[in-house]
């Protein structure tokens, strides 16, 4: 057997899940290479240039560096420091009737913005048990390394870190987000259910009716831990991950598209790229989605659970120069719509704002970028050439309706839609966010890291937004930690 140091791990993707494993793998000795088809690092997880401005490519919240979670851990292990600004304000939300919500990071101040906007019936006891739930999933995700298990080794790993509490909570994964709000008695409050739909459409894909509780009591709790933000754009959250690789003899490859992948004879694989060749490996890491992985390693194919087009949502993205009006209370805004956005489908569109002390995101002082994004359903039927005007004015009527920009300051605006985003991403479809959560999948049904073993020997992993858990940036680095700590235990 070889020595880790020794053996050469090719990881296809330099998103967060990617750049986890990478890092990790690489802390552990491993000799990593990183294939991204993009001329930048990171894939939806990082920033470029265009007309003065510096937008982001896609995710702009960035949490999961309280304790117990997953860059936290990453920090640990590897010592890589992420600068960053804590916001004081995490997200306002804006609803139809013209209230707008607070979303506190304290417990107590989110509690009496809660009963202010909602009432007093029923909100204390469901935040508090939100939190509760909430703390249990990241305290046991980062110590569940080795779920779900795959094979009697990760069984007997994962009963090392069982605790007491455990069963208990696991039994809300049988239930949905809605029978929780049955649960408190908040079912048939209208603007509330209204309100915790459009919340889990950000962390969850998807609405009450389809998140079990224990995912869902987690996706709500996010402002309540530490929300960031990275100066200069999300590229500086993904580099430092990418440093770390190079400067221990790893290689981080951009421009090399891979056209297929097959199995040696020998054992590993042999990666072929579009332009740049060949190239041997002894164990790759898809850090791509599972609709993708099957296009280019056919062994994959009878493995992978893969959703379709029409459970999925690509992106509806407007990246804009502008001269704020106004100082904002938060950078991060969700704003619902009166009907749902033409040619997309969305029901509300989220804004995020450069921070006004970033003056690397302009070239001109005193502007700021802004980010607005929607989901974008049924990818698959998308439009070559879609008329996207309609989109853009409506959703610049609710930015303006709610107070957080004006039309006659926009000084740069660009609007991408599914095509756009597939051909940026190359993902499926241009599918964003990772497969959403489905009450008939539970989290033990997920994608898992492996696949099908070579010669009686694993020698290719899957981690990413369609694998467990994978969602967001932290579900991502989290699925890319769990597929490097598998990989160390099968090749120790």
């Amino acid at each position: 057997m070889f020595s880790n140091k020794k053996k050469q791990i090719s990881i296809i993707g330099s998103g967060m899940a990617g750049l986890a494993a990478g890092a990790l793998l690489t802390s552990k000795g491993y000799t990593v290479r990183i294939f991204e088809q993009n001329y930048l690092l990171g894939g939806c997880s990082s920033s470029y240039w265009r007309k003065g401005f510096v937008f982001e490519a896609g995710a702009t919240t960035l949490v999961g560096f309280d304790t117990n979670q997953p860059l936290a851990f990453l920090s640990k292990e590897t010592g890589i420091e992420i600068p960053r600004l804590t916001l004081e304000l995490p997200m306002q939300v804006h609803l139809l009737d013209g209230t707008t919500i607070s979303r506190y990071q304290d417990s107590g101040e989110w509690l009496a913005e809660a009963e202010r906007c909602f009432g007093m019936k029923g909100q204390a006891a469901f935040w508090r048990f939100c939190k509760k739930v909430s703390d249990f999933v990241w305290r046991t995700s980062t110590a569940q390394r080795f779920f779900p298990p795959e094979k009697p080794a990760d069984l007997l790993e994962a009963l090392k870190a069982v605790k007491w509490d455990q069963p208990l909570y696991a039994s809300l994964s049988l239930m949905s987000t809605m029978q929780l709000l049955n649960w408190f008695g908040l079912d048939t409050n209208k603007s509330f259910v209204a309100f915790v739909n459009q919340q889990l459409i950000i962390t969850a894909q998807n609405t009450a009716n389809e998140v079990n509780a224990l995912f869902g009591a987690a996706a709500l709790c996010y402002t309540n831990y530490e929300n960031n933000y990275v100066m200069g754009g999300l590229i500086n959250l993904v580099q430092p991950y990418c440093d770390y690789i190079t400067q221990r003899g790893g290689e981080v490859l951009l421009r090399h598209a891979i056209e297929k992948i097959e199995d040696r004879v020998e054992g590993g694989h042999i990666i072929h790229t579009k332009k740049q060749g060949t190239f041997e490996t002894d164990v790759v890491v898809f850090a791509i989605p599972a609709n993708n992985v099957v296009e280019i390693y056919e062994p994959a194919k009878p493995h992978l659970q893969l959703m379709e087009g029409e459970q999925l949502a690509s992106a509806f993205q407007m990246g804009i120069g502008f001269k704020p009006h106004r100082n904002y209370e938060s950078l991060h805004h969700q704003v619902h719509l009166e009907g749902p956005l033409v040619g997309v489908g969305a029901k509300s569109i989220f804004l995020s704002l450069s921070h006004a002390s970033d003056t690397s995101r302009t070239d001109e002082p005193g502007l700021m970028v802004a980010s607005v994004s929607a989901h974008f359903h049924n990818p698959h039927l998308a439009s070559q050439h879609p008329d996207k005007q309609p989109a853009i004015d409506q959703a610049l009527a609710a930015l303006q309706k709610a107070d957080l920009l004006l039309p006659e300051n926009i000084k740069y605006l660009h609007c991408s839609f599914a095509k756009e985003w597939e051909q940026w991403t190359a993902r499926k479809w241009g599918f964003v966010g990772g497969y959403p959560q489905f009450m008939q999948i539970k989290p033990w049904q997920m994608n898992g890291h492996r696949l099908p073993a070579v010669k009686g020997k694993t020698t290719a992993y899957i981690c990413g937004d369609t694998t467990y858990p994978g969602q967001g940036i932290p579900g991502a680095a989290l699925s890319g930690i769990i597929a490097a700590e598998k990989i160390a235990a099968d090749w120790k």
